[in-house]
């Protein structure tokens, strides 16, 4: 799952504040995702989630560039503060899109028993998540 390199709790609240998700969460709640959240390295090609396969962690974009793709097409690119693989946790269901980086990539990970975790703590991201989810399934279909 990538290469993991050592980010400080407080850099990693830097990087969460910058995510439109967790950007206006209290200082204690954004400390929670930070902690939960794992820092990892992806090379350019690497996939980070295969359309159809069950979802295990949620992805927020540090750096460099994904290529979100849904039966071999592109839908979009995310960059820095981007994230994805939450439709897959949230409703339990497969990716719903391929995701591949484009460039040399850094994220912030949650696994998928972290990010129910996540849910039952923080009210507050279990709203945005799901206002999401349903943004992001509305313009899937």
């Amino acid at each position: 799952m990538g290469h993991r390199y050592a980010l400080a709790v407080d850099d990693k609240v830097a990087v969460l504040r910058d995510v439109p998700l967790f950007a206006d969460l209290d200082d204690r709640a954004i400390q929670v995702v930070a902690i939960l959240a794992h820092e990892a390295a992806f090379k350019a090609g690497d996939v980070l989630m295969l359309e159809g396969e069950p979802g295990d962690a949620f992805f927020v974009i540090v750096e460099g560039t994904v290529r979100i793709e849904r039966g071999e097409r592109p839908i979009r690119s995310m960059t820095a503060g981007g994230y994805l693989g939450e439709i897959a946790l949230y409703d339990r269901r497969p990716r719903t899109a391929t995701a591949t980086c484009v460039t040399d990539v850094r994220t912030l990970t949650i696994r998928a028993h972290e990010f129910e975790r996540l849910m039952e703590t923080l009210p507050a991201v279990d709203r945005r998540v799901r206002a999401a989810v349903e943004r992001r399934s509305r313009t899937a279909d």
